[in-house]
């Protein structure tokens, strides 16, 4: 079960990095895929995964209180995306993609530090 949220961690790193590097990469493959219901089933997924392993493991990191709020957090996430419909997905989509040219950049630096910090937490 770590050896996932390692994965993950080392996913967020490498899509952060990406993001600094050349935000349209990522941004333009989210932007085509903005229509399509697997980006919504994908991202409340991810959520509910993510969720669920840090929550059960949380007892296995450096810092468990702060893993487990995380876990936590990415569970609510998928609930709220999962009940907020896909119109509402997709109009939430356009408006985050709308922030990429003036912040791409920061959110790309914040999800690499993240990335690294459950790296971290669990290595």
């Amino acid at each position: 079960m770590t050896l996932l949220i390692l994965l993950f961690g080392v996913l967020i790193m490498m899509a952060g990095i990406v993001i600094v590097i050349n935000p349209e990469t990522l941004f333009g493959l989210l932007r085509n895929n903005a229509e399509k219901p697997g980006l919504h089933f994908l991202a409340i997924g991810v959520r509910l995964v993510l969720g669920l392993l840090l929550i059960y493991q949380s007892g296995a990191s450096r810092y468990p209180v702060v893993i487990e709020i995380i876990g936590w957090l990415s569970l609510v996430a998928a609930v709220i995306l999962a009940v907020m419909g896909r119109r509402n997905f997709k109009r939430l989509m356009s408006w985050v993609l709308s922030l990429v040219k003036p912040y791409g950049r920061a959110g790309g630096f914040l999800a690499g530090a993240f990335g690294v910090f459950l790296t971290y937490a669990f290595v």
